[in-house]
């Protein structure tokens, strides 16, 4: 397992970070921890939960199983996702990170946690009230980094330069979204992050399983897989007929050479020099499995070049409907 220091901090992560968002859902208790025990066996010492995830239940899995061996674990966490009906149980505010955060540290069972992103933006709340919650809970020891997800490359420049001024470390990271069927972060949050000394933890290297090579265009999926059962956020986000098209191509490509579809493609995010860690999220063991032998999967320069042929750098595969949970913030019209 390689290392590698996040951003400008010294903490080092594994190449490979374990998601856990199927923990305490679609992945029972004892598949999760079996799993959490091999991926520590493989070398990986980065685990990422949120409290979001399965409302809670995630997060008490990830705490009970690594318990033991607490202190060999990077664990990451979110705030920020809403946790009931009221008007400050989700967002930026001081108080609701606050609340936010004891509450994940009851449910993990530990007195601190090591990454604390908020998982996404409010884009009506200061981001100064956000970072200096921030700058209290680590100043208490309850947190000792913080990071963002999904955060815009404009946001988390000016996160950093409010961080520096409250007298703290800038975010250790930022999490943003990056697969073969969306590059958009080339374009401007890796380089930002770069310039600025964040470390990046890219999620969705499979876009959802898209890029498996499960599913064929044009036909129904399996009732079986992700796509067959109905994921709201799979067919929000990512099933696209451009999307699935290429990512049957991909697949044709990867077994014309001996390769598995999902290898190929995981590899593809990991080659990124830009990128720290990659997450992968599985559901089943045999999954996890997978996801760590991509680690091992051949790589070319014509590997690069027939990608850049499929989406161009820096672009997605469709001009299809804008996920709904990351609108785009930069038209308002005059009325």
């Amino acid at each position: 397992m390689e290392y590698k220091y996040l951003g400008r901090s010294g903490l080092k992560v594994s190449a490979l970070c374990l998601g856990t968002m199927q923990f305490g859902g679609a992945t029972d208790t004892a598949t999760s921890k079996a799993i959490i025990s091999a991926a520590g066996e493989a070398g990986v010492n980065f685990i990422d939960t949120a409290d979001v995830y399965n409302a809670g239940e995630s997060e008490k899995i990830v705490g009970a199983a690594i318990s033991s061996r607490r202190d060999d674990w990077v664990l990451a966490t979110k705030v920020g996702n809403p946790m009931g009906e009221r008007p400050n149980r989700s967002g930026m505010s001081r108080k609701w990170i606050r609340e936010g955060v004891h509450a994940s540290l009851k449910r993990l069972g530990t007195d601190y946690i090591d990454i604390l992103y908020m998982h996404k933006a409010d884009f009506a709340a200061p981001l100064e009230e956000m970072v200096l919650a921030f700058a209290d809970l680590i100043r208490e020891g309850k947190v000792l980094y913080f990071a963002v997800s999904n955060f815009k490359a404009w946001r988390l420049t000016e996160t950093v330069r409010i961080a520096r001024e409250a007298g703290i470390a800038p975010p250790v990271a930022s999490q943003p979204l990056y697969n073969i069927v969306n590059r958009e972060a080339e374009v401007e949050h890796f380089p930002a992050a770069r310039h600025l000394g964040v470390g990046t933890v890219c999620y969705s290297p499979l876009a959802r399983g898209i890029l498996t090579g499960k599913y064929r265009p044009g036909e129904t999926p399996d009732a079986g897989t992700r796509a067959g059962r109905g994921d709201p956020r799979m067919l929000e986000a990512e099933w696209r007929p451009e999307s699935l098209d290429i990512a049957w191509k991909l697949a044709e490509y990867a077994r014309a050479s001996g390769r598995i579809p999902s290898h190929l493609a995981q590899q593809w995010v990991m080659r990124n020099a830009f990128v720290t860690s990659t997450l992968v999220g599985p559901r089943t063991l045999e999954q996890w499995k997978d996801g760590l032998a991509a680690m091992d999967c051949p790589w070319s320069e014509a590997d690069e070049t027939f990608i850049d042929g499929l989406v161009s750098p820096g672009k997605g595969s469709s001009l299809g409907p804008v996920d709904p949970r990351h609108p785009i913030e930069g038209r308002k019209v005059i009325v």
